[in-house]
């Protein structure tokens, strides 16, 4: 009988160890870049931290100094984003209209994901791509389910970059966990 009694303990401490290492890893996957000492997948590619450079004839155009590679590149300044591909073309670039909270230029990655939720403002939302947040605030970008009446309410501290609904399909299907997200001047 104490044998089996230690073998069942045996078992049972086995198994809290592999929930707490497994919960331990999930926490660390979706925790922001740069969190707990965690540099991002791309801290080692220098972006800029000034207003970036831009085009003055094509003002639509990918800014310079935003990174290579695969990457979602978000203008606090201009509200404008550009999903870019592997080969550093512009797969498409859209409007947003941002929260009232603004995240500090740098790389990024996306953190989590979720398919349907209720924004912080109380509006239905989808298609919601996180990737840092800002004291407390989640910062993502998602798409209202219905379009918006107004511009979000400046006492209340949101973090939702609010893209169209078509928009908001594209980035969800280029932006998954893992995929930079470069944010710029």
């Amino acid at each position: 009988m104490a044998r089996t009694s230690s073998s069942i303990v045996a078992g049972l401490t086995a198994a809290a160890l592999g929930a707490v290492a497994f919960l331990a890893y999930q926490a660390s996957a979706n925790a922001p870049a740069g969190a707990a000492g965690r540099p991002g997948p791309s801290a080692s590619r220098a972006v800029a931290v000034t207003k970036a450079p831009r085009d003055k004839r094509n003002p639509t155009a990918l800014p310079a100094g935003s990174g290579r590679g695969e990457r979602v590149v978000y203008s606090v300044d201009d509200d404008r984003v550009w999903l870019v591909g592997e080969n550093g073309r512009v797969q498409t670039t859209f409007r947003v209209s941002p929260g009232t909270v603004d995240p500090k230029p740098g790389p990024y990655a996306v953190t989590s994901r979720s398919k349907a939720i209720t924004g912080t403002d109380g509006a239905p939302v989808e298609h919601v791509v996180r990737f840092t947040s800002v004291r407390d605030v989640v910062v993502g970008f998602s798409a209202a389910v219905k379009e918006a009446a107004s511009a979000p309410d400046p006492s209340v501290r949101t973090g939702g970059i609010r893209e169209s609904r078509r928009d908001g399909d594209a980035m969800w299907k280029f932006a998954t966990i893992g995929v930079r997200v470069v944010v710029i001047r």
